[in-house]
C-alpha cells in the first residue's frame, strides 16, 4: 500500500515523489548558484573566460589607455563595473536564496498579498539615487571629452568619413583647407603626431557606423547626414611606455554584412615624423607614385 501524506487543505504528495521532488529543488538551487559564481568568475578573469590568450597590450577587457582624457574614461568604467558587480552578487544571492526555500511543497493555504507600497517605494528610490550619483560623477570626464567648449577655437585637423566597409581619412593640404586638389587622403590608416590637441570632422556615407580607438577610449557615432566635429588628445609619456606606436580602429556598430572587417590603424608619429610624412603624401600624390625630382 502507497503511502500518502496530506492536510485537509492542500493537495496531496506521495511520498515515492518527494525525494525527486527534493532533488530537482537542490539542482535548480545550485543551477542559479552557480552562475552567479560563473559570472563573477568572467567579471575578474577575463583571459580563462575567453578560452585563449588576451591580446597583446589588453588589461582585463581593456588595453592601456594612452589618451588625455583615457583615465577619466577608466575610473568610471571601473566604479560602474564594481557597483554592478554588488547587486549582481545581492540579486542573485536572494534569487538562489528563495528558489531553495519556497520551491518546497507545502500543505498550507495559499495566502493573497498584494504586495509592499514601502518595498516598492525602496526598489524605485535605490535606483534613482544610484543613476543620480553615477550621473553627476560622470560630468566632468563627459564634458572633457565630448562638450565644444573642450576644443573650442582649434582648426579642423582631419575629416573621417566612413561607409560600408572602409574608413577614410581627409587631410588638408598646404593651403590648410579642405576639398582642394591638394587634400591627402587614405585608407584605413589614421596618421596623427602625438601631443597636441586634434580636432576630426566625423561623417557617414550611407548608413550609423561608430568610430571606435580602444587605446584612447575615444567613440563617437557616426550619423548619415549630420557632420559631428570630435577630438582627442594623446600623452606623450604614456605613448612613450608603448612598445608600438600603431593601435587598432574599429567600428563599433553593427553596419552590414561587412562590419567584421571595418577596422583600420591609428599610427602616432612625432611632429617632425608627420611632417614628413605629409610631405611624403604630397609627393606621392603629385607624382603619380614616382619620386618627384
Amino acid at each position: 500500500m502507497q503511502l500518502v501524506a496530506r492536510s485537509h487543505s492542500g493537495p496531496r504528495i506521495s511520498t515515492s515523489q518527494a525525494p525527486q521532488l527534493h532533488a530537482m529543488r537542490l539542482i535548480t538551487t545550485l543551477l542559479i548558484a552557480a552562475l552567479t559564481v560563473f559570472g563573477v568568475w568572467s567579471f575578474v578573469d577575463a583571459e580563462t573566460f575567453l578560452f585563449g590568450p588576451t591580446p597583446a597590450g589588453y588589461e582585463w577587457w581593456w588595453p592601456k589607455e594612452i589618451s588625455t582624457f583615457g583615465e577619466g574614461a577608466d575610473h568610471l568604467f571601473v566604479f560602474i563595473s564594481i557597483l554592478i558587480l554588488i547587486f549582481f552578487l545581492l540579486t542573485m544571492g536572494l534569487l538562489t536564496f528563495f528558489v531553495f526555500k519556497y520551491s518546497a511543497k507545502r500543505q498550507d493555504r495559499a495566502v493573497f498579498s498584494h504586495g509592499s507600497h514601502k518595498l516598492e517605494m525602496l526598489w524605485t528610490a535605490v535606483p534613482a539615487v544610484l543613476l543620480l550619483v553615477i550621473a553627476f560623477a560622470q560630468m566632468s570626464t563627459w564634458a572633457s571629452m565630448k562638450f565644444a567648449s573642450a576644443f573650442e577655437g582649434e582648426e579642423v585637423f582631419a575629416e573621417v568619413f566612413a561607409s560600408q566597409f572602409d574608413w577614410r581619412f581627409r587631410y588638408p593640404g598646404a593651403d590648410g583647407r579642405f576639398g582642394t586638389t591638394d587634400d591627402i587622403e587614405t585608407a584605413y590608416d589614421l596618421v596623427v603626431p602625438e601631443g597636441k590637441k586634434l580636432v576630426f570632422n566625423l561623417r557617414s556615407q550611407d548608413v550609423l557606423h561608430s568610430f571606435f580607438i580602444p587605446k584612447l577610449r575615444f567613440k563617437q557615432d557616426a550619423v548619415p547626414g549630420m557632420t559631428i566635429p570630435v577630438w582627442f588628445e594623446i600623452d606623450p609619456e604614456e605613448l612613450a611606455e608603448e612598445a608600438d606606436n600603431s593601435f587598432d580602429i574599429i567600428c563599433a556598430e553593427l553596419c552590414g554584412w561587412g562590419h567584421y572587417k571595418m577596422s583600420g590603424r591609428l599610427t602616432v608619429l612625432s611632429e617632425s615624423e608627420f611632417d614628413d610624412w605629409i610631405d611624403e603624401q604630397t609627393a606621392l600624390k603629385y607624382s603619380n607614385g614616382t619620386e618627384v625630382q
